[in-house]
This record gives structure tokens, C-alpha cells and sequence, in this order.
């Protein structure tokens, strides 16, 4: 794979790993403005983080060690689990959120699609 594509892959999931750990730490940063966490919101961020977080470190490692035969499922499963992710953020109307997933998401699936036509 090129440089490129690997460097810009690496950056999203560097992103999303690192978003989730923030919103473990501060969960206000995960809610739209204004609005508190609650014992529910808390306990989503860390099934959020069950699945993020692992997904995450799957994609730097298939990245940095160049796999081929895993390089185009861990994207693609990446790619559909941010698009997941926007549709919550939209679900509970915070638009950043679900914008810079759907930018995420288009990153891994560009990757995938690109690949797979290679």
C-alpha cells in the first residue's frame, strides 16, 4: 500500500482512539453543548469504548504491519463502525460529531474501495 493512504488511515484511527479516551475522561466533551452526563450516557461512552478502542488499535496494527489479506476487512469494518458512530452523533443531534465521523468513515471506506478495485 502507499504512503499516503497508510498515513491517512493511521490518522483516523489515531483519532477515533483518541476521541474515545478523551470522552472516557471528560464525558462532556462527548454531549452536545450543554447537556450533563448521566449514569446512561456514562455507561454508553464505555461500550462505546469496548468497541472503539480495540477497533482502533486492530486498524494501526494491520496498517503498520502492511497485511494485505486483513488490510481491506479491518477498513471496511472500520469505515462501517464510524458510520455507525455518525448516526448516533446525528440520533442525538451533535452534528460535529456525526460530520467528522462520516469524513472518518469516507477515509477507511476511499481505502477499501480503492484497494479492492487495485
Amino acid at each position: 500500500m502507499m504512503l499516503l493512504p497508510v498515513l491517512a488511515n493511521v490518522a483516523v484511527a489515531l483519532v477515533s482512539g483518541v476521541s474515545c479516551a478523551v470522552g472516557l475522561v471528560r464525558p462532556r466533551l462527548a454531549l452536545p453543548a450543554g447537556e450533563m452526563p448521566t449514569p446512561g450516557t456514562e455507561f454508553l461512552l464505555g461500550a462505546y469504548a469496548a468497541r472503539a478502542l480495540p477497533l482502533s488499535l486492530v486498524t494501526l496494527a494491520v496498517l503498520v504491519t502492511g497485511n494485505p489479506a486483513a488490510i481491506i476487512p479491518v477498513l471496511a469494518v472500520a469505515g462501517l463502525a464510524q458510520l455507525g458512530d455518525a448516526a448516533l452523533g446525528a440520533r442525538q443531534r451533535n452534528m460535529p460529531m456525526a460530520a467528522t465521523c462520516v469524513a472518518l468513515a469516507a477515509v477507511h471506506l476511499a481505502t477499501a474501495t480503492w484497494l479492492l478495485a487495485r
